[in-house]
């Protein structure tokens, strides 16, 4: 459904109740009886989990799967499935600093870019009532999955020509991907680019952010925002992260959402931080009813706060969680 995405933001911050966006779909593929392999492979599966979702929570906008090897895989690397877990990419895709030069940007057809391009037409068909967020990959994190996480640290400093082509690459793609997400007639993109953490905020600024903001120049408009995603991020490099102009900014659980609140412009939204594995899917729904209200009285002073989790939520997340999560928000909101 097309909406007016930067109306929706001003909405939301104007609006006295604090909302909810937790990045979640692995609670909705298991109610509808599916596994983490089905829904990463097949659209139609993908999209009645978004589905189910929407229909059973007042998440003010839904999420896609947030996968980290879609793109990756576009570009050859090998990726290990799974039942129960998330794809992670198997092996090292890129060898050495010569293979960077011979790498070819692949074609939307690659891999399993359709079906994911079909889970967001699909749902993009099904939600009405709230925005559609897809899910992409972020510059630094796509290369350092073709490259090694660690070898491309190294790689920064030893070769920093090296990783500049890399990174033009792996944006020049996710630019076209995103485009096609857009087209879907999904109202934004979820970006991930947790590895950017790694790096210092001008490190961040150089290797990260500069494309990053490539990409929301280019696709981020009235109809279609970017929520950029660094869960990587211990506050050390937010100020590098708002530069790039996204809409949003979701935070990981590990920095304290109270504090790099500040440095997120007013006009934009901070989302954040439950963890996703210690309360989501591991704590009782007292302790998740506690972290949640703990969170909102810290954040109060910040009508920009969106809540959520400080990742997507892991498979085999319990349901009763989940109710509590929202549970607490509406306790919060009735005050």
């Amino acid at each position: 459904m097309k909406m007016n995405m930067k109306q929706w933001v001003a909405d939301v911050i104007r609006q006295k109740e604090v909302k909810a966006v937790p990045v979640m779909t692995h609670p909705g593929i298991e109610q509808n009886g599916h596994t983490v392999r089905q829904a990463v492979s097949d659209g139609r599966v993908h999209a009645e989990a978004v589905s189910w979702l929407t229909q059973h929570y007042p998440s003010a906008a839904a999420c896609t799967i947030m996968d980290l090897t879609t793109e990756a895989e576009a570009f050859g690397a090998q990726i290990a499935f799974s039942d129960v877990a998330v794809p992670a990419v198997s092996s090292r895709l890129l060898p050495d600093v010569e293979s960077i030069y011979r790498l070819q940007v692949p074609s939307l057809s690659a891999g399993r870019i359709p079906a994911y391009l079909k889970a967001n037409l699909l749902a993009a068909r099904e939600v009405n009532d709230r925005p559609l967020f897809s899910g992409c990959i972020g510059p630094f994190s796509l290369a350092g999955r073709l490259y090694d996480m660690s070898e491309i640290m190294v790689l920064i400093y030893e070769h920093p020509d090296a990783a500049h082509t890399l990174l033009a690459k792996c944006t020049q793609f996710i630019e076209k991907y995103c485009q096609a997400l857009k087209l879907t007639g999904a109202n934004g993109v979820v970006m991930a680019e947790p590895a950017a953490g790694l790096m210092s905020n001008d490190d961040c600024q150089v290797f990260s952010s500069d494309y990053v903001k490539y990409i929301v120049d280019k696709v981020q408009d009235d109809h279609f925002i970017v929520v950029l995603h660094n869960c990587g991020n211990t506050g050390h490099c937010t100020q590098a992260m708002v530069a790039t102009g996204a809409a949003a900014y979701h935070f990981g659980n590990k920095c304290k959402m109270e504090e790099v609140i500040r440095d997120v412009p007013p006009t934009a939204l901070a989302m954040g931080n439950i963890d996703p594995v210690s309360v989501f899917k591991d704590a009782l729904p007292s302790k998740m009813r506690e972290t949640v209200t703990d969170l909102l009285e810290k954040t109060k002073d910040y009508p920009n706060f969106v809540l959520s989790s400080g990742c997507d939520t892991p498979p085999h997340t319990p349901l009763h969680n989940v109710d509590a999560f929202f549970d607490a928000l509406n306790e919060w909101n009735k005050r």
